[in-house]
């Protein structure tokens, strides 16, 4: 066989290659020889790192735990990916407790779902493997592990890893706290004495009443709710104002108008629990300060009844001395509300009722204490369309709605007194019927409107007079002449409403 002379014969290839790797193996002799082995490792990584292929997708690990804490963002994903499951899941995990009122949807093992955010595609995958030194001995005494270690992998191209971090992932992390206010039970806390001193307790708070079923004006209803929103919204402003984040209500008003059934609506519509202050119990400023630090934040602290609560003499002991230690003043309480102490807690809720707002010291009444005022009045035509809505279930096209229109309006009724009347009968035409005869009733009986009946009025507000003094009621505040101190003087709330 013959090659071009400008070929290489096989036998002058194989020479080169032999002499080639003659070369190279005296060249790996003389660098594992010289080059210190740290050495070596760091420039074999280096090269493996050079002609390694780039990706262009990142992936973060968010294990389940961190240390020996649980991993905030893990829970946090588990719970989002829960509402983004698709029919493009083929294995899901299914759990509900005694307590919890849906059912409870988890990814199974090796499960991936898709999520978009601001238009970015963001690619998860839930993944579970066991540990490396997986100890299977069969001791009994040994304290049992965690068969495995689970976690999520998400996956997203690397130009967008800052979005991920800064606004994706907390995005997540808020998104979920609000699923967990609305599934939460709110709780209703009451002092309750022990070993000399008072603590709170609570229950679950699971008053029915909403926004929609009060009856009160559309307006003020829809005033009220703005109001809320902006509070709780305004973080940030409160902050940049240098003002404490809270805010006051004063709901006053004839009984039986709807204050406490005001109070539970905005706790359900913001999903705040309730702190219920009796400062009968309290003793001195000092303990009302350490009840008010114990309060949670997102919570509404409500004083029902101010004017009876700071209206009586000094107490008493048992055998008829006065009570020496009762130092509870007006001060004391105005400087949680507005002063330095009221920055202790954040987006907090003060919550005043009273049946007779003239009797209320004006130092309260001023905005920062008490911001917003809300006269709980009669049940108009309005409130009682709503009432019978709710409990008779009928529109307000029923032949005896104009009757009850012409009644209501000029008669001194509660809501509470019509949602009695109405739950007299569960036949809607038996119902309305007392409810025109008590209406009748009392409009025969002279129990009208003050703003139609002057004379009426005065005679009413008489009547209200001689009932507070057989209260035996003094001045609501009262100054000490000794230590010019305003003084609070605190009773039971028993046969003091009107």
């Amino acid at each position: 066989m013959f090659y071009p002379k400008d070929m290489t014969s096989p036998s002058s290839i194989f020479s080169a290659y032999a002499s080639m790797s003659a070369s190279i193996m005296l060249l790996r002799s003389m660098f594992n020889e010289f080059v210190p082995q740290p050495i070596r490792g760091h420039l074999s990584n280096a090269f493996r790192y050079l002609i390694k292929p780039r990706s262009s997708t990142l992936t973060l690990i968010i294990e389940e735990s961190s240390g020996i804490a649980c991993n905030q963002v893990y829970d946090a994903a588990e719970a989002y990916l829960s509402t983004k499951v698709s029919p493009e899941n083929e294995k899901l995990k299914i759990s509900k407790s005694p307590k919890e009122k849906n059912l409870t949807i988890r990814l199974e093992k090796g499960e991936k779902l898709t999520d978009s955010y601001d238009g970015v595609s963001l690619k998860w995958r839930f993944n579970c493997k066991e540990p490396e030194n997986n100890n299977s001995s069969n001791d009994h005494h040994s304290i049992p592990v965690r068969s495995e270690k689970r976690y999520f992998e998400l996956s997203f191209h690397k130009k967008h890893k800052e979005m991920v971090l800064e606004s994706y992932l907390p995005f997540i992390l808020e998104k979920v706290k609000e699923m967990k206010d609305e599934e939460r039970v709110l709780k209703m806390h009451t002092l309750t004495s022990y070993y000399g001193g008072v603590r709170w307790d609570s229950i679950n708070l699971e008053h029915p009443s909403k926004f929609k079923t009060l009856a009160m004006e559309s307006e003020l209803k829809n005033a009220i709710m703005e109001d809320l929103n902006r509070f709780v919204n305004r973080r940030d402003f409160y902050k940049k104002v240098g003002r404490a984040w809270k805010r006051g209500y004063l709901l006053y008003g004839p009984p039986g108008t709807g204050k406490s059934s005001l109070i539970a609506a905005m706790a359900n519509h913001l999903r705040f629990d309730i702190f219920d202050l009796q400062l009968g119990n309290i003793v001195r400023d000092s303990d009302l300060r350490k009840i008010l630090l114990a309060t949670a934040n997102r919570s509404i602290l409500v004083i029902e009844d101010i004017d009876c609560s700071v209206d009586l003499p000094e107490r008493r002991h048992g055998d008829g001395r006065k009570q020496a230690d009762v130092q509870l003043t007006l001060s004391g309480l105005l400087n949680f509300i507005d002063g330095l102490w009221s920055s202790c807690g954040d987006e907090r809720i003060i919550v005043f009722t009273t049946n007779h707002k003239e009797r209320l010291d004006p130092a309260l009444l001023r905005p920062g204490r008490m911001d917003m005022h809300i006269h709980m009045s009669y049940c108009t035509y309005d409130g009682f369309k709503l009432l019978a809505s709710n409990y008779l279930e009928i529109s307000s096209d029923h032949h005896l709605f104009g009757e009850i229109e012409g009644l209501i309006e000029d008669t001194q009724i509660t809501p509470a007194q019509v949602a009695e009347e109405l739950m007299k009968s569960e036949d809607a035409e038996e119902a309305l019927e007392g409810f025109v005869n008590l209406l009748k009733r009392k409009k025969m009986e002279g129990d009208v409107c003050e703003s139609n009946n002057p004379d009426k009025a005065e005679t009413h507000k008489i009547s209200k007079r001689r009932k507070a003094a057989g209260c035996k009621r003094k001045q609501a505040v009262g100054i000490n002449k000794k230590n010019s101190a305003v003084t609070l003087r605190t009773t039971r709330r028993r046969g003091c409403s009107l």
